[in-house]
């Protein structure tokens, strides 16, 4: 196991040069303090929402393939990153094109743009203590007061596509994961949160050695990092490397979460596994083969997990068995098939199911499966297609 004391610290080339040159054989797990933190000051743009939102029934129906002249459903986006319920029961959408809000006045797009004036892919989206909310997208970090938008661009750290991950832990920190590394945010500048370098994955299109993939605190306050070079736990003092112990945990992590029993569940590219604090077991060896990865991982209120595999299926297991997830498409006036299903296949069940890039659980109890091909709910064991016209 890897122990790395707390600190904000020196380059790995510092410590290679300086370390290394003494005879030191352990200086790729220890790294030294830096009395100076680096920072980042970023930019700052603050807009007022009215000028940059646009009512989904004035926009031009969304089409997944411009190519298909079939009604497509005018999805919400053809890919939605994340979805979010706030405190006031809104429901807001980070989508491959953008953010957007459904409450009671309907469905409303935030024209959102990165320092180059681009538009955003919107990966996080959370509330803080105080009711604003909190948006992470590819080249920066939002902030909504209800009113204004604050904008916050640094060129270094939040390049276009450099976030990934967002967490505002229990004492209002905001750590950042990024294609560059960790950082916190105070609002005002980037502090450098140093995890050792993994490998970069050539089967993924976006990654990179520093990569993070998800941060989480769990409920003692320690912070946990998915990342390309494991899985990494931080207990306020020391930063230990917990994929260490155990060579069938890959060091490629997606997620990881702690599930109400105590234990971890970590996703890794060589499936799901279960940590109890001492020890890993392979929860899905004999359900996927050593080869299979899982994405996405989520425990619902009653206890039952929910994951997504790399050949797009979905499972729950509930502690004893595993369910594939084999839900027909519900059809309505409103709710249709994605484009690629033909007429014939519409009478079949089972001939498609999103593939999500989140499992999420409203305060209604409701689970919602968001991913390619827009937003979907699980309802009766029939996947409800969620577009712009609802249902909500």
């Amino acid at each position: 196991m890897k122990n790395i004391p707390l600190t904000i610290f020196k380059t790995k080339a510092i410590c290679l040069s300086i370390l290394c040159s003494l005879g030191m054989t352990s200086c790729a797990g220890q790294i030294e303090k830096n009395a100076t933190p680096l920072k980042f000051i970023p930019e700052q743009t603050k807009i007022h929402a009215d000028s940059i939102s646009l009512k989904a029934e004035t926009l031009p129906e969304y089409r997944v393939d411009v190519h298909d002249k079939d009604y497509q459903g005018n999805q919400i986006s053809g890919v939605v990153r994340t979805v979010f319920q706030d405190s006031k029961g809104n429901f807001w959408f980070g989508t491959q094109s953008g953010l957007c809000r459904n409450d009671k006045n309907g469905l409303v797009y935030f024209d959102i743009k990165n320092r180059t004036g681009q538009g955003v892919t919107v990966h996080v989206i959370l509330e803080d203590k105080d009711g604003a909310i909190w948006i992470g997208y590819g080249g920066g970090i939002a902030k909504y007061d209800g009113t204004y938008f604050t904008n916050y661009h640094e060129k270094d750290i939040l390049t276009t596509g450099g976030l990934w991950s967002m967490l505002m832990d229990s004492k209002g920190t905001l750590w950042v994961g990024t294609t560059q590394g960790v950082f916190t945010f105070d609002g005002k500048a980037f502090t450098p949160f140093e995890i050792p370098e993994g490998k970069v994955n050539p089967n993924f299109g976006v990654s990179t050695s520093k990569m993070i993939h998800a941060i989480t605190e769990d409920s003692k306050g320690h912070m946990w990092f998915a990342t390309n070079g494991g899985a990494y736990r931080f207990d306020g003092n020391t930063l230990t490397n917990i994929s260490v112990k155990d060579q069938s945990l890959s060091n490629f992590v997606n997620r990881i979460i702690e599930r109400a029993d105590g234990t971890y569940w970590i996703s890794t590219v060589n499936g799901l596994f279960l940590y109890d604090g001492t020890t890993f077991k392979s929860i899905t060896e004999k359900l996927l083969g050593k080869d299979e990865g899982v994405g996405c991982i989520f425990e619902d209120k009653t206890g039952t997990i929910w994951f997504i595999a790399y050949k797009r299926d979905i499972y729950n297991y509930n502690g004893k068995t595993f369910q594939k997830i084999e839900a027909k498409i519900k059809i309505s006036d409103y709710i249709v098939l994605p484009f690629e299903v033909n007429q014939d296949q519409q009478k079949q069940e089972g001939n498609f199911s999103p593939f999500p890039f989140q499992i999420y659980q409203d305060e209604q109890q409701r689970l919602w499966f968001v991913g390619f091909k827009g937003a979907y709910r699980l309802e009766n064991n029939a996947f409800v297609n969620v577009t712009r016209n609802g249902p909500w």
